[in-house]
């Protein structure tokens, strides 16, 4: 972590704003604007854009996809503007455990990898282009959301570490515990290997690792 380089009240103003925007859930959000019913009554019940894509609409997951990553984006951004490299990262994770857990929501978000991404590509660039590359490459193997956005926030850190961004390995750190637990039903289904795999049935099913 940076040295903390501003006031306690205003690094936890920016926390409180990161949170709140954190917590819109944008894949409720679009589905209602769509008219693509109850994202709750959908596939795995999830909020994020893997499950919206279950509705049948591209650009409704893409849209999702884009906004989810945009909010953690956007508070990093603008801690950073205001306050410095410490409150970027603090109101990164204040973002991302807003999408974890909703206020607007009742506490039942997304599992947070598009908000994650969002956050890591705002903080260090490079180390979001190296997680997307590889969430990419595992998709094109393998065809399993989950699996890919495990292994993308896995590899983060050690190209955190080989980029020279040391000072974000343990936000990335913190980061990939709460995404690992918000998959753990995933990682059951990947071991006992019936994990649902898109192009192959699958994108009406309830697994899969909606973000």
């Amino acid at each position: 972590m940076p040295a903390l380089d501003a006031p306690l009240w205003l690094i936890g103003l920016l926390g409180l704003a990161a949170y709140a925007l954190g917590s819109v859930p944008f894949g409720v959000v679009v589905a209602r604007v769509l008219r693509l019913g109850d994202l709750r009554q959908v596939g795995s019940g999830n909020i994020g854009a893997t499950n919206v894509l279950r509705t049948g609409s591209k650009p409704a997951a893409a849209a999702t996809l884009l906004l989810d990553g945009g909010k953690g984006a956007v508070a990093v951004l603008v801690a950073g503007a205001l306050a410095g490299p410490f409150a970027a990262q603090a109101a990164g994770l204040a973002a991302f455990l807003g999408h974890l857990f909703p206020v607007y929501a009742g506490f039942r978000g997304g599992k947070g990898v598009a908000t994650w991404l969002g956050v890591a590509l705002a903080l260090a660039w490079p180390v979001g282009l190296v997680a997307c590359a590889l969430w990419l490459v595992t998709f094109a193997l393998a065809r399993i959301s989950s699996l890919s956005a495990l292994v993308a926030c896995a590899g983060a850190l050690p190209a955190a570490a080989v980029l020279g961004r040391g000072d974000l390995l343990v936000l990335l750190a913190a980061m990939a515990v709460l995404i690992f637990a918000s998959h753990r039903a995933n990682i059951a289904r990947l071991l006992a290997g019936t994990e649902p795999r898109f192009g192959r049935g699958s994108t009406d099913g309830s697994g899969g690792g909606g973000r």
